[in-house]
């Protein structure tokens, strides 16, 4: 989705909404709430503002409200909204610094265990899912793990379980990998076609996808690892802290919380609880 940005890239947050706006907007997300079970009250706003304002333009509407009327009524109208809500951005080994330190400080704790269970929180699209399956295959872990790959939106869901993804984004994958610290050629995990590459299915053998909402849901297991990267900076703060009691939850102790690059442990109620494992990256380590 296209974002307005301003000096040196910088991205425009839109206009604030007007008191009669910001009323519509609550109405519109308690009504969501009520007929789908998505509660996105504890979103960001700047992020729903966003995103309700190229809703509004798509559909041709002029008011908050006759949005909220048109997605009560219109099924299909209320699933593009929910799809326009889902924050689905993602790439393929993104940020390799994480990928590398992963590699290089955690993987050799999961070696001590037997068998190593892994929890992707928020895995849109699945791009993440295979990066860190591929470097668990390569880590001689593939047959050791299981990830369980879960997000809110079904749709993303299901194109992370074909494992099909655009073969215009496979230059930008491959050099992603190896400054990640891949260790072979990145084309041997897929096969190509005339416009997308599919990855191998014996990639995803242990990886289980699965629907789970972050904001209403509960923890179903404890975890050696668990990644929830670029997901809590779309929530406010009290949304966030209760995400973080989520998956300090989920964590058997001395278990591995991989954040966001714009994501922190700081200020929130588990800042003590953890360690960080390399302050360039934000990998943390369960101790408390």
């Amino acid at each position: 989705m296209a974002v307005p940005v301003g000096p040196a890239g910088r991205r425009l947050e839109p206009p604030p909404f007007t008191e009669v706006e910001e009323l519509e907007a609550e109405l519109l997300l308690e009504a969501l709430r009520r007929v789908s079970g998505f509660d996105f009250r504890g979103y960001a706003p700047g992020s729903l503002r966003r995103r309700l304002r190229h809703l509004l333009r798509d559909e041709q509407l002029a008011t908050i409200s006759a949005l909220q009327d048109r997605v009560l009524h219109d099924e299909k109208a209320r699933k593009r909204l929910l799809s326009s809500l889902f924050v689905n951005v993602t790439s393929m080994f993104r940020d390799p610094e994480f990928f590398l330190a992963l590699r290089r400080q955690v993987v050799p704790m999961l070696r001590t265990y037997p068998f190593v269970r892994v929890w992707h929180a928020g895995c849109a699209t699945g791009e993440e899912v295979y990066s860190l399956a591929i470097l668990m295959e390569e880590e001689g872990l593939g047959d050791r793990c299981r990830i369980y790959a879960t997000d809110v939106s079904e749709p993303a869901l299901a194109r992370a379980e074909s494992g099909v993804f655009p073969l215009s984004a496979m230059q930008a994958n491959t050099t992603n990998y190896l400054r990640a610290g891949g260790v072979g050629p990145f084309a041997r995990f897929y096969t190509a076609g005339p416009e997308d590459a599919t990855f191998s299915p014996h990639l995803r053998r242990n990886v289980l996808f699965s629907r789970h909402n972050l904001a209403t849901d509960g923890s179903f297991n404890e975890f050696h690892l668990i990644l929830c990267r670029n997901v809590l900076i779309y929530f406010q703060k009290q949304l966030q802290d209760r995400v973080h009691g989520l998956l300090f939850d989920s964590l058997l102790r001395l278990g591995i919380l991989g954040l966001g690059a714009r994501e922190t442990l700081q200020f929130t109620p588990y800042e003590t609880r953890y360690q960080q494992l390399d302050d360039r990256v934000r990998l943390y380590r369960k101790v408390a």
